[in-house]
């Protein structure tokens, strides 16, 4: 039976870590794919010319919000059965919430991407000036941005909740829980960055950013080669 749940872990953890680096790279590609194009809002007349460019964001953007989901439902079992305390278990089922309402505001920002796309395209076959639809493409790509905006606040306060737990069951080093718990607040101040300085390529928000994707992408490298470390006796902890 130990032996079996030990086996499960090693599945579930060799999963999350890939999950990690899908969310992680695709979410970053998604970026640099789109970065070409400018502020959405300015750029979309001539969004149609560029669909093959947004189509692979779009299925980027759709990798990472499929897979921060998928990394809380993997997760869940574990962190609720070392909860052993309902405040602990409470926290476990936050992360949950947290993480699949960031993947659906993921997916709404993906739909104001799409929705930016087809207003180009309608305006393209009809010939219509640009600045007819400029209202309503800077509605648009307001709902897509801000979708993400507060996609990651939701992440960042559920990356928070998650390695709290880890820190406390210390079921990966506590090194690394305690690195991501620093970065979690720092990438919630660089997600606002841009919004309070008007710099949508605040070189300060860049920084901030780093130290959140650098501890995924170790945790995902360890949990894929080391696993979770095994649950120790509470009164050990």
């Amino acid at each position: 039976m130990r032996t079996t749940a030990l086996r499960t872990e090693r599945s579930t953890a060799v999963s999350v870590g890939v999950l990690y680096l899908a969310a992680t790279i695709s979410g970053g590609l998604a970026a640099a794919v789109l970065a070409p194009l400018g502020p959405l809002s300015e750029a979309v007349a001539g969004l149609a010319g560029s669909a093959s460019r947004v189509w692979l964001a779009v299925l980027l953007e759709l990798i990472m919000a499929v897979s921060v989901a998928a990394i809380a439902c993997l997760l869940f079992p574990l962190l609720w059965r070392d909860g052993r305390t309902p405040g602990r278990q409470g926290l476990a089922v936050c992360y949950l919430g947290s993480r699949l309402a960031e993947g659906a505001l993921f997916l709404i920002g993906i739909l104001g991407l799409l929705s930016l796309l087809g207003l180009s395209r309608t305006l393209a076959e009809s010939g219509a000036s640009a600045a007819l639809a400029l209202p309503l493409g800077s509605a648009l790509s307001d709902l897509s941005q801000n979708s993400f905006v507060l996609g990651q606040t939701v992440f960042c306060l559920g990356a928070a909740i998650l390695y709290a737990l880890l820190f406390v069951t210390r079921r990966v080093p506590r090194g690394l829980a305690l690195w991501g718990l620093i970065a979690a607040p720092l990438m919630l101040i660089a997600g606002f960055l841009p919004a309070i300085t008007g710099d949508p390529d605040s070189s300060t928000a860049s920084v901030l950013y780093l130290p959140m994707m650098l501890q995924e992408l170790v945790l995902a490298v360890w949990l894929i080669a080391r696993g979770f470390i095994p649950p120790q006796p509470e009164a050990s902890r």
